[in-house]
């Protein structure tokens, strides 16, 4: 059965219908694959994450992780430092880091701030899937989706993309990156007054959807 064999793993969806079929956890057929690839500073950020009760996220450069489909998520990572025998691992814990979140039984809020430059960046066949699924998913009534245009000009998001998560006792944590490592922060006032600065300058939902229409028939 070749879903056994060393190296052939198939993909998610096949996955799910084998172990659906089998009876068993995907974790207990594919105890490898499912080990936490995420680098070891990354992972008290993603328990975080997937207990969070709200998401508010700024992205300047690239799509947020959440968002991102499988093409989009592969070609991000392999630009990065990743080896080739890592870059599907790193891909599957992005795919379920999304699931763990959007696919609770009660989501939490998600609220999205992009920069319209990450909308223009990427392959065109891979952008129109991306756009596609960035529509579907503004949809959902706890995904909030805008987009910050280019004619905001400078803004205080310019320093780079962050997070703030809203945890079940109330309090709020952040999230930074930089070009070394992600770093949590209990320091959050600074963040909250950039995140009220990006969303007032961002476009409104409906808005946001348009443009994303907009660039999708363009790609």
């Amino acid at each position: 059965m070749r879903w056994f064999l060393p190296r052939r793993l198939g993909d998610l969806a096949g996955r799910q219908q084998v172990a659906e079929v089998l009876g068993r956890d995907e974790e207990d057929l594919w105890p490898d694959l499912y080990k936490r690839r995420e680098p070891a500073w990354f992972r008290p950020w993603t328990d975080i994450e997937r207990e969070a009760v709200g998401l508010r996220w700024y992205e300047s450069a690239v799509l947020p992780g959440l968002l991102q489909i499988e093409a989009y998520a592969r070609a991000v990572l392999s630009s990065g430092l990743w080896a080739d025998d890592d870059l599907e691992a790193h891909v599957e814990t992005r795919l379920r880091r999304q699931a763990a979140v959007f696919d609770r039984p009660r989501p939490p809020l998600t609220v999205f701030v992009i920069d319209e430059a990450a909308l223009r960046r990427g392959r065109p066949d891979i952008m129109a899937d991306q756009l596609d699924h960035l529509m579907l998913l503004a949809e959902r009534p706890a995904v909030m989706i805008h987009v910050l245009p280019l004619t905001a000009g400078f803004h205080p998001g310019q320093a780079g993309p962050f997070v703030i998560a809203s945890t079940p006792d109330g309090g709020d944590v952040g999230y930074l990156d930089d070009q070394a490592a992600g770093r949590l922060s209990n320091d959050v006032a600074p963040l909250w007054a950039v995140w009220d600065s990006v969303r007032s300058l961002a476009l409104p939902r409906d808005l946001t959807i348009d443009l994303m229409r907009a660039r999708a028939w363009m790609t």
